[in-house]
C-alpha cells in the first residue's frame, strides 16, 4: 500500500514508540479504571465484551481475534470461569473444544463494565484529539489492522 501523503513519512521508530506507548498508556489507564469501578481488568473486559458479541466462541477463537497464544487465552477464561461470569459447555461438534457461554453474572458485569470503558475511552481520546482528529486515527488503525490480519501478520505460533 503506497503513503498518499505528499509530506514526509515518519521515522518509523517513532512511529512504532508513539503507537506502542499510546497502546500501553491507554491499556494501564483503562485497566485503572475498570479495577476500581468494577474489580477487572481490561483483558477480562475484552474476552467479556467478546464472548457477549459471539456466544458460543471456543478458547482458539479468542486466541485468533486477540492474537495471543491459545494457553494464555485458556487461563484467562479459566480465571472468568471461578469468577462464576463465564461457563464452558460441550461443543456438540468437537468433543476436543468447549463453547464459552457468559453467565448472567457476566452478562451484568460487561454492561456496565462497557459504559465505563466506552466513558474512558472516549475522555482519553476524543478528549486529546477531538472529534475530527479521533476519527481519522480510527480509520488509519482500522485500515492498519485489516492488512495485518489479512495477511496473518504477528499471529502468535502457539
Amino acid at each position: 500500500m503506497a503513503s498518499k501523503s505528499k509530506g514526509p513519512l515518519p521515522d518509523p521508530r517513532v512511529l512504532f514508540a508513539d503507537l506502542v506507548r499510546c497502546e500501553t498508556r491507554l491499556y494501564n489507564a483503562l485497566n485503572d479504571r475498570l479495577r476500581e469501578r468494577h474489580g477487572i481488568v481490561t483483558s477480562q473486559y475484552e474476552f467479556l465484551h467478546h464472548l457477549r458479541e459471539h456466544p458460543g466462541s471456543r478458547v482458539a477463537d479468542l486466541a485468533a481475534e486477540f492474537a495471543i497464544g491459545i494457553g494464555a487465552t485458556s487461563k484467562g477464561i479459566d480465571r472468568l470461569e471461578r469468577h462464576g461470569w463465564v461457563a464452558r459447555q460441550p461443543n456438540p461438534a468437537d468433543r476436543r473444544s468447549s463453547l464459552l457461554v457468559l453467565t448472567d453474572d457476566g452478562v451484568r458485569l460487561v454492561d456496565a463494565a462497557q459504559r465505563t470503558f466506552t466513558e474512558r475511552v472516549t475522555e482519553l481520546v476524543e478528549g486529546t484529539l477531538g472529534r475530527t482528529r479521533a476519527a481519522a486515527v480510527a480509520e488509519a488503525l482500522a485500515l492498519l489492522r485489516t492488512a495485518l490480519e489479512h495477511d496473518q501478520i504477528g499471529m502468535p505460533t502457539g
